[in-house]
């Protein structure tokens, strides 16, 4: 959610730390400080808004200097968005300066007894209640008193520490709240991300939860909060500096939507088989009979993961013949669920470190499901946890509004739930006829951004109206909730996605004159009932945007505009039928002037509950 990156070394730190940050600010925020030891004493300059401000705010005091530091963008939750709610906190005792990510749940207690030690609080947030009780501990060794402090608080944190008694020395820990430390010659860094780093290293090792490194220009020392000295594994990290800039595009989403054809090409390459009707996924070779036998899919996800995961279920009910059911992951963790024998739990998310996807998760295993993981980041915290899974090889993800993303998660479940039904029901020739379908469609990605010109056009079309409808049936209902999400995320129009027949229970009064309602109209078993439901919109004068089967010119006479995909099996056609979703929502979001990669309130991966 936040963004961290903290430096130690033999360089003047001040533009490092900028730099690295200003790769984080896809992850949202809305403010941002910055702290270096300078001369012996901690100096502390932060603001509200964007990095920039931030730089600007530097340039008026004279910059900082130093050759360690660390800097953070802020996204609210305890207390407003203020200067002084900005991170670093520092305490009023021992020389402690700290930035954190995660939510301290114990803070009000932990501040009571700290302010009647006579400590005294400038900010509203958990985190200087953090940087206090440290202060307080503190008795001349950094990573004793980060150790103590940890030992007493509960929540999720991803904190880096430095002491003016101490300099040249940072501390960092971590519990559900990702931390990587990268590993230099002469130097180390620390960031929330692993794309902060690549500038500098290409070598790194993750924090695992409780666990503290203390890190100086020569090396480093890793333990548990309880003082236990653990080895990290160090990794080269998988990520290039191109797959992280624009390269020539306007902005991250728009490279990713385009990115897409090379995307999926990655995601399959070396999956499957055409010709012998053959699934290969590595990831899953151990628990081949356990994932035959199964009896029951439980899909876990938020966002954009779920309506994946929706999606997700269906392929399993449809082609591997499994019943199944996909749960908001927040909801899950706070049920009874009832797991039975025979139970898989899949979870899906982008990053890995979705907090509510891994409590779900881990509420599932502790009740014996076997868990699967559908991820894109490698290494990440959900990618350890998980008994098996596959990865999505779309490579990073800097727009915080999901697409290519999205799209690898479907292609993994279909090749998951193609790869299970193969050896319970499904005929090498049918397969066959599905896998060549399914490499096809990075082609037919390709066709649909070649109408971005006709899609922009329809979109300016309709910008102004503030509230729409997005209609599907079968496979396309989640991605008519896909594509109602795309559109608020970023340009903030009001959308409702719902399955098209649900319209008419209730939500058709909210239909007027002009009103959009987007239907996804493609060719299918329910194409007729679609077409019905068009009807009862027009009826009440709203106008029609169907995303319609290449061919099929009579849906003309029924909508305003048409967006025509490729015509390819129902069971795939989620991965195109979104396509022409996400890039009217990427219009949408220009034509009316917004930061289309940082939209406001939002955050890339959300690791607090």
């Amino acid at each position: 959610m936040c963004g961290i990156v903290a430096y130690v070394g033999t360089k003047q730190c001040q533009n490092l730390l900028l730099e690295g940050l200003k790769r984080l600010e896809y992850r949202g925020y809305d403010s941002a400080g910055i702290a270096t030891l300078e001369n012996g004493r901690i100096r502390v300059v932060k603001t509200v808004g964007r990095v920039a401000n931030l730089e600007d705010k530097l340039e008026e005091v004279g910059g900082v200097t130093g050759t360690m530091g660390m800097c953070h963008t802020r996204w609210a939750t305890h207390g407003g968005v203020t200067t002084p709610n900005a991170h670093p906190h520092t305490d009023d005792k021992s020389g402690i300066c700290l930035i954190h990510n995660g939510i301290i749940e114990n803070y009000a207690s932990l501040k009571t007894l700290l302010e009647e030690k006579g400590h005294r609080f400038v900010s509203q947030t958990d985190t200087e209640v953090l940087a206090m009780l440290i202060g307080e501990l503190y008795e001349g060794d950094l990573e004793a008193a980060v150790q103590a402090a940890l030992r007493e608080v509960t929540g999720a944190y991803g904190i880096v520490v430095m002491c003016e008694k101490e300099p040249g020395v940072l501390v960092a820990a971590r519990k559900g709240s990702p931390l990587m430390v990268g590993v230099g010659d002469g130097e180390h860094l620390v960031a929330s991300d692993g794309s902060a780093l690549i500038s500098h290293t290409s070598r790194a090792f993750a924090l695992e939860d409780y666990q503290v490194v203390k890190l100086t220009a020569e090396g480093f020392r890793t333990s548990t909060i309880h003082n236990v000295p653990v080895t990290p594994k160090v990794q080269q990290l998988e990520i290039e500096l191109e797959s992280i800039e624009l390269g020539g595009y306007s902005h991250f989403m728009q490279k990713e939507i385009f990115e897409q054809p090379k995307s999926l090409r990655n995601t399959f390459r070396g999956r499957f088989v055409v010709e012998e009707g053959r699934v290969i996924l590595g990831g899953l070779a151990d628990h081949a009979k356990d994932l035959t036998k199964a009896r029951r899919v439980v899909m876990l996800g938020q966002g954009t993961a779920l309506h994946a995961a929706m999606i997700g279920r269906y392929l399993m009910e449809d082609l591997a013949k499994v019943p199944a059911v996909a749960e908001f992951a927040s909801e899950f963790r706070y049920r009874n669920p009832i797991i039975e024998e025979g139970t898989v739990a899949i979870a899906v998310s982008q990053s890995g470190e979705t907090a509510d996807t891994l409590a779900a998760l881990s509420e599932a295993q502790d009740r014996g499901a076997l868990a699967l993981g559908v991820i894109n980041v490698v290494g990440s915290t959900m990618a350890r946890q998980t008994d098996a899974g596959v990865y999505l090889r779309v490579g990073p993800e800097i727009g915080v509004a999901s697409t290519k993303a999205f799209v690898g998660q479907v292609a993994v479940l279909s090749m998951i739930a193609m790869w299970m039904g193969r050896r319970r029901y499904m005929g090498a020739s049918e397969c066959g006829d599905l896998l060549r379908a399914l490499e096809q469609i990075p082609s037919h990605i390709e066709r649909i951004l070649a109408t971005d010109a006709q899609i922009r056009r329809v979109t300016e079309k309709y910008v102004d109206r503030e509230n729409w409808l997005f209609l599907g049936r079968g496979y396309n209902y989640p991605t008519a909730l896909e594509g109602a999400l795309k559109l608020k995320e970023i340009s903030y129009i009001h959308a409702e996605g719902m399955p098209a027949a649900e319209m008419k229970h209730g939500p058709i009064a909210l239909i007027n004159e002009g009103m959009p309602a987007v239907f996804i109209a493609n060719k299918g078993r329910q194409y007729e009932k679609v077409m019905s439901n068009i009807q009862e919109v027009r009826a009440r004068g709203g106008h029609v945007i169907a995303v319609a089967t290449e061919g099929d010119e009579s849906i003309r006479n029924y909508a305003e505009d048409v967006l025509f995909v490729p015509d390819i099996p129902e069971a795939l056609s989620p991965m195109t039928t979104i396509v022409p979703l996400q890039l009217m929502a990427y219009h949408a979001a220009v034509l009316r002037g917004h930061d289309v990669d940082k939209p406001r309130n939002l955050a890339k991966s959300v690791t607090v509950e």
